[in-house]
């Protein structure tokens, strides 16, 4: 099932950009094995003659499409085999410069996985500025496979510097046009569009994304990045997580459930780095005040089936035949959707007082829209919704299931349509 053709949506955004005069910085974030490397390349290649863009791997850095400025700038081989630095950064800088100025059109360079460089940011802010001042029609656009560095790079040094180009986890509308997935295929096998060839195979299947995904993104993404100080913990919770996705779970029964757990401060960071991996995200409970939200229990809920799926023990024909956990599918790829396809501005959270409860609640500004999941036939009667809107007035409800509107239709709009 290749999909070497498939464009995303983002790739034209990519190219709207380029061709404007060098403004920004652009920056292509996302998980990881969302498509980032690969959608900037295919982009390129589409659209321009080799010559006027550059793509420079940090971890294969020779380009040699970049030329020599001379013999003395140029890196010796001794040097290209030591780690790029910031002075590796500087000169490929400046032979990109030189064939930006050699150009009447420009020069595009990219730089992949940039985040192994040691104070990157800092180079880049002073290299970014002086082009600026010069009006040098060079774009640069940024990539790195670490979310959480990533972040800290641009936020400590490059703030009004960038734009962002945010890749998320595939949806069911692109698995389905790029790989055929049908809704089953999505519920259980996910958005990685590097697994998708291997689900006939689904042994195959987990293994590689346990380790070519999940490993890589907890070991490289996280405990490479910042500080950890209970590393067997955090990869607990992250298990922990992906089996009760689509639950509320206090901290204090993750506390029962976990070995050396340590306090509710170090559950709530240990959860918002795994968010912000794109793995797991605690949602808090819709609340009118913003510190009730915050002390609220979490509600699990994994980012891309594939993470709940692999781990679970079911194959694909045995979660299908499960009503329990099909439930739970059903309700996890819900929450994936919507926070993955969510605007910055849009908040996603859930909601419960004793016995009434509503799946989600999409926030923006003072747009609310509640909406409870069924895996099954919607009931005529909704109490969730019902006693939610008595508490805090009208909104849009939306019930998804059978009799509603169907889960298919929901997963194929991105969350904004729905508020």
């Amino acid at each position: 099932m290749p999909a070497l053709s498939y464009s995303r949506p983002e790739t034209s955004l990519l190219l709207a950009r380029l061709l404007e005069s060098p403004r920004f910085l652009i920056v292509v974030a996302g998980p990881r094995q969302v498509g980032k490397t690969t959608m900037v390349r295919n982009a390129l290649a589409a659209t321009y003659p080799a010559e006027r863009y550059s793509f420079v791997g940090i971890d294969s850095p020779e380009d040699p499409s970049l030329p020599d400025i001379d013999s003395v700038t140029a890196p010796t081989r001794r040097q290209m085999a030591a780690p790029p630095d910031g002075a590796w950064l500087v000169d490929i800088w400046q032979r990109a410069r030189s064939a930006a100025q050699h150009d009447p059109d420009g020069h595009i360079l990219v730089l992949d996985e940039i985040q192994k460089i040691q104070r990157w940011s800092d180079t880049v802010k002073g290299l970014w500025d002086a082009d600026r001042a010069e009006g040098l029609a060079l774009h640069v656009v940024l990539l790195g496979s670490s979310p959480l560095l990533m972040q800290q790079g641009m936020s400590e040094s490059l703030t009004g510097r960038y734009e962002t180009l945010h890749l998320t986890h595939w949806s069911f509308r692109e698995m389905a046009e790029a790989f055929d997935f049908d809704l089953e295929d999505y519920l259980y096998f996910g958005g990685y569009p590097g697994a998708a060839p291997l689900v006939r195979d689904e042994p195959r299947w987990r293994n590689y994304v346990t380790t070519g995904l999940i490993e890589p993104s907890i070991e490289k993404d996280i405990l490479m990045m910042t500080r950890v100080d209970k590393p067997a913990l955090l990869r607990r919770l992250f298990y922990l997580g992906c089996r009760y996705s689509g639950q509320e779970l206090s901290y204090n029964k993750m506390k029962g459930q976990l070995e050396d757990a340590g306090n509710t401060v170090t559950l709530a960071h240990y959860l918002d780095l795994l968010g912000n991996a794109g793995l797991i995200r605690g949602l808090h409970k819709y609340a009118s005040q913003q510190h009730r939200q915050k002390s609220s229990s979490p509600k699990l809920n994994v980012l891309n089936m594939a993470l709940m799926s692999a781990g679970s023990g079911y194959s694909k024909s045995e979660a299908q035949a499960d009503r329990g956990y099909r439930g739970r599918m059903v309700e996890s790829a819900v929450g994936a959707h919507l926070h993955n396809t969510a605007a910055p501005d849009c908040r996603l959270h859930y909601w419960r007082n004793g016995t009434h409860e509503v799946d989600f609640v999409l926030e923006r500004g003072q747009r609310i829209t509640a909406i409870e999941v069924k895996s099954g036939t919607v009931p005529a009667q909704l109490r969730g919704l019902d006693a939610f809107e008595r508490e805090f007035g009208a909104c849009r409800r939306l019930a998804i299931g059978d009799g509603g509107i169907p889960l298919a239709e929901l997963l194929s709009y991105p969350a904004e349509h729905w508020l």
